[in-house]
């Protein structure tokens, strides 16, 4: 199970999640309590492995400017969690390794993710950062088999196993519920919603499809994708 801690707005959070097991850490460029500046994320990144995957998180920003912060922060991937139209997501897709579109449950975009080219997909509440969760039978019944999902909203290690079960996402996405203050992470919260996502998560000896992308550990996320 691929888990992305989003939010990080210290050197010692990125560093704390990895060791942890994280696959992925997110840094928030839109406004917000989590929002961060590129020189210091580009600092933290210099930092951690290679081998985990790093996230600028955007909202209806210009894909020229998106593609510019990738750069200077020295990023691998971009989300986009706003309003960004297909034809903005291919562009940002054809300049940035890895793009990463998130959309509300039961947002109508759901229904074209093949015509955005993004590499995963990410489901979210209405109001992403908030810690709410949504309805998860909005994802259930969303069209998205064949699509790299990322549950977000509202998760936590209470909940996460019942989320993983319903929808069956080939990743989790957490921020608030591993918090001990907006920007700020909570080290036992971290590590038990880690390991329990991870535990969740399809059996990696599994005869399934995707069995290979599951791994007890840091994925080679270049391989995967």
């Amino acid at each position: 199970m691929f888990v992305k801690i989003c939010g990080i707005t210290s050197e010692e959070d990125a560093l704390l999640s990895v060791a942890l097991g994280a696959d992925a850490v997110g840094f928030v460029f839109a406004p917000s309590s989590r929002q961060v500046a590129v020189d210091r994320v580009r600092d933290i990144v210099r930092r951690l492995p290679p081998e985990v995957l790093t996230v600028g998180v955007f909202r209806n920003e210009l894909p020229d400017r998106v593609v510019e912060i990738i750069q200077r922060a020295g990023l691998r991937a971009a989300q986009l969690h706003g309003d960004e139209s297909a034809e903005q997501t291919r562009e940002v897709k054809s300049r940035v390794d890895l793009v990463i579109k998130a959309f509300e449950a039961g947002h109508p975009g759901l229904g074209r993710l093949d015509t955005y080219a993004a590499d995963a997909v990410l489901v979210d509440s209405s109001t992403p950062g908030s810690g709410e969760a949504f309805d998860w039978r909005l994802a259930e019944d969303a069209p998205l088999s064949g699509h790299r999902v990322i549950l977000a909203g509202g998760l936590r290690a209470e909940n996460v196993v019942s989320a993983i079960s319903r929808v069956r996402p080939w990743g989790v996405d957490v921020s608030s519920g591993v918090e001990r203050e907006p920007g700020v992470k909570d080290p036992v919260k971290l590590r038990e919603f880690i390991s329990t996502a991870k535990a969740a998560g399809p059996d990696r000896q599994s005869d399934g499809p995707d069995s290979d992308l599951y791994a007890n550990g840091p994925y080679d996320w270049q391989i995967d994708f």
